[in-house]
């Protein structure tokens, strides 16, 4: 047992020289710069008392689902809401999941057989990757939104071949050439999968459907502890998929189903975003703001992104540790993303904005940048 307490504690040790492993949200009144509570649904008085309301209208639900849905766990409420928010972004079915993290472990790890292809892009989310890896399939990556690289690895692929990308990324809050994207995998005959857990609010249905592109896509991940403010995902796609998952993917046969309480978050939520565009509105506005008034100057690089996700690489684990630090002081709550979260020489500041951001509270933060930015050129 010393032996591997003793890795226990070397590990923490070496985790521990670039970066805190565990973070509490602050309780000093910090403007929120750091959450992806992008239009203040976690927040909302509205929202949570609409979720009360629910609640107390079926008040023969239990506290907890008491089992796996292919078991005790089962209801009405579940499937119904799947299907309401298959519909609303315009696809044939969905599967409810208890994480976003749980749905791409399932999606993925289940889909894929051996003898067939994962490709994925190189800045895919952990959980997306992880995913590949548990399945028995031949594994690629490609270079960020790179065609050339891609399309180099749709050429050698096997059987079956799944391409797994995001329509905002979550590191560096960009987007993919989705269309130039979908004809290379169209091109080969490759199924494009979408993780759309940062796009939604920004665009309501998601970038896909913003595109019009819904019915060529095999399938969607939407989650709802982004913009949604709750917890859960649902993977989006045929019913045949739907019923693939519900037999093959452990993620999903294996866990206890979401409570009550949950499920109606997740549909109050979608209630509320149906009446969200003027936050969508002020989240836009302040995104331009924001980049019309940081000015990182020649040494340092704001990554181009139009969504709520702003990153500042500053090139070192100090350097990033130093500007957030000065952030915080300024009572603005950012973090530093260091290595080997981010690859080395990457690392950076991550600024999430929101609609519920004021004028003051942007121009507080371009100000503090600038000056910073300024010192260290």
């Amino acid at each position: 047992m010393k032996q591997a307490e003793d890795f226990l504690k070397n590990k923490l040790y070496e985790r521990q020289q670039v970066g805190t492993y565990r973070q509490l949200k602050p309780e000093n009144g910090l403007v929120d710069f750091c959450s992806n509570d992008y239009l203040g649904f976690a927040r909302s008085a509205v929202l949570k008392q609409s979720i009360a309301h629910e609640v107390n209208t079926h008040p023969l639900s239990l506290n907890g689902s008491a089992g796996s849905r292919l078991l005790s766990g089962n209801i009405q409420y579940a499937e119904d809401l799947e299907n309401q928010i298959a519909a609303y972004h315009e696809s044939e079915a969905g599967l409810l999941f208890n994480s976003g993290y749980d749905a791409n472990l399932g999606l993925l790890s289940s889909l894929a057989q051996r003898g067939d292809t994962i490709i994925l892009d190189e800045l895919v989310h952990a959980s997306i990757i992880d995913g590949a890896r548990l399945s028995y399939a031949n594994r690629y990556s490609f270079k960020h939104n790179d065609l050339e690289s891609l399309e180099a690895k749709l050429k050698i692929a096997k059987g079956n071949c799944y391409v797994v990308i995001e329509s905002v990324y979550s590191m560096d809050g960009d987007t993919p050439p989705l269309p130039e994207i979908l004809s290379l995998t169209e091109k080969y005959n490759a199924a494009l999968i979408i993780d759309e857990a940062h796009a939604v609010g920004l665009y309501p249905k998601g970038l896909v459907c913003e595109l019009g592109l819904q019915q060529r896509i095999f399938a969607r991940v939407v989650t709802f502890g982004k913009a949604l403010g709750g917890h859960g995902a649902i993977v989006l796609g045929s019913n045949n998929l739907r019923n693939y998952l519900i037999n093959f993917a452990r993620p999903f046969i294996y866990t206890t189903a979401a409570s009550f309480h949950q499920l109606a978050t997740i549909k109050m939520a979608y209630q509320l975003l149906e009446n969200s565009g003027e936050a969508i509105i002020s989240l836009k506005r302040n995104i331009e703001l924001f980049k019309r008034e940081v000015n990182t100057g020649e040494n340092f690089t704001l990554i181009s992104s139009d969504s709520p996700i702003q990153c500042i690489v500053l090139k070192s684990n100090e350097m990033a540790r130093e500007a957030a630090k000065q952030l915080q002081i300024n009572n603005l709550d950012v973090r530093p993303i260091l290595s080997p979260t981010v690859a080395q020489g990457t690392e950076r500041i991550r600024i999430c904005l929101h609609s519920f951001n004021t004028k003051n509270d942007l121009t507080l933060l371009a100000v503090t940048l600038n000056k910073f930015t300024l010192l260290h050129a």
